[in-house]
């Protein structure tokens, strides 16, 4: 049924959305946002910890350590925590991406270059399936992804707080 409609697709193979998606899904980075939410958190977690190796001595540059040590530790947090908003807000990007292009029911495509641009009109059993991966599959983690920016952003207020109390 959907064989002979794919089949008869002239977008190239890489970049026909349901392959995009599929590669978005299993690399490195993006394959993160698929895990449950513990592993999910973990990961979040191990990204905050390695930009705290930079943000440390930064914040140790800045803000003595032994002196002015709430200044230092809120800094060092919210300095790691820079890393973190970089890190999701390309997942966010990435993921975003591949949902408009599942959506759309018309295909931007080059055949052989960038001077070469075509349009393809999704055929109907072609939308729906595109739109039901996105409805089930994409959504959950662009909500997930907006949740991470919701917390990061109560961190960072909760951190603003915190400073001018000290």
């Amino acid at each position: 049924m959907m064989k002979s409609s794919v089949s008869n697709c002239p977008v190239p193979s890489e970049q026909q959305p349901l392959n995009e998606y599929e590669e978005l899904k299993s690399s490195w980075l993006f394959r993160d946002c698929t895990l449950n939410l513990r592993e999910y958190i973990t990961k979040i977690a191990w990204i905050w910890g390695i930009s705290w190796l930079v943000a440390f001595p930064v914040a140790a540059a800045s803000f003595a350590p032994h002196k002015q040590s709430a200044q230092f530790i809120i800094s060092s947090i919210a300095g790691s925590s820079v890393g973190v908003v970089l890190v999701v807000a390309r997942l966010y990007l990435g993921w975003s991406y591949i949902r408009d292009r599942l959506m759309s029911p018309i295909i931007f495509y080059e055949e052989s270059g960038w001077y070469d641009g075509q349009n393809w009109m999704k055929p109907q059993e072609v939308l729906t399936r595109d739109r039901l991966i996105v409805s089930y599959s994409i959504k959950p983690i662009i909500t997930r992804l907006k949740m991470t920016f919701a917390g990061l952003a109560v961190l960072f207020v909760a951190g603003t707080i915190v400073w001018h109390l000290v």
